[in-house]
């Protein structure tokens, strides 16, 4: 019996086209009452429709973090693979998107450390995350900004990219969550399972750290 219900998941997580018609039925229920439901009646439509609420969202989170739209894809279907898996040690009280979000960081993290060649400067969707990157620059002070440089935004973004991906994968996941997703401190507290005071110490740690970083590469440029 449990085979056949996780077949099931399994192949609503490969099928864009299943369960689409189902959503509309569940708009008005909160994540946590989706998952409450789906563990007590094991509907594969509640989970279905928990998915599709984070389809776009994670997808995006997951293909900044890793610069790579076949890397993302792979890591999404492992993270609802594994949320349908351990989905019944969710904690009632707790918030389901945190809950998610670590799964989905700590999965792509993962990934990262057994694909050692790759690369988050990669051009996939680079035009989607542009603004994030440009806010981004926007709080690494430069130290020689001339107005060619600020005019040049498109290569400013990749050598952001390029910064960021020199920062080791528990900081990249910082970045990303704080910076590229823009969640919430107590949101990401959540996520990584910290106080929130170590949140912003962790976050001024990794912006100075990618502060050196840009600096170098400058001092680099001019060398």
């Amino acid at each position: 019996m449990q085979s056949a219900k996780s077949n099931s998941i399994e192949e609503s997580i490969s099928s864009p086209e299943s369960g689409f018609s189902q959503e509309c039925r569940f708009v008005q229920w909160t994540d946590e009452q989706l998952v409450d439901r789906y563990l007590h009646e094991q509907r594969p439509e509640h989970f279905e429709a928990l998915m599709r609420r984070y389809e776009r969202e994670l997808f995006t989170f997951l293909r900044r973090f890793l610069g790579s739209v076949q890397h993302a894809e792979d890591v999404f279907q492992g993270t609802f693979l594994s949320v349908h898996l351990r989905i019944s040690q969710f904690e009632p009280g707790k918030r389901f998107r945190p809950w998610l979000y670590a799964i989905a960081s700590n999965k792509a993290i993962d990934f990262m450390r057994r694909n050692k060649r790759h690369q988050a400067t990669s051009l996939d969707g680079v035009s989607k995350q542009n603004e994030a990157d440009e806010a981004l620059a926007g709080r690494i002070p430069s130290r020689e900004a001339t107005p060619e440089e600020i005019a040049l935004r498109s290569e400013t973004n990749s050598r952001v990219r390029l910064a960021v991906s020199q920062l080791n994968e528990q900081t990249q996941q910082l970045i990303q969550l704080a910076f590229y997703q823009g969640l919430k401190y107590a949101d990401i507290a959540e996520i990584l399972d910290i106080p929130v005071g170590t949140v912003k110490s962790r976050v001024f740690t990794a912006m100075r750290k990618l502060n050196e970083i840009w600096l170098r590469m400058q001092e680099n440029e001019v060398s």
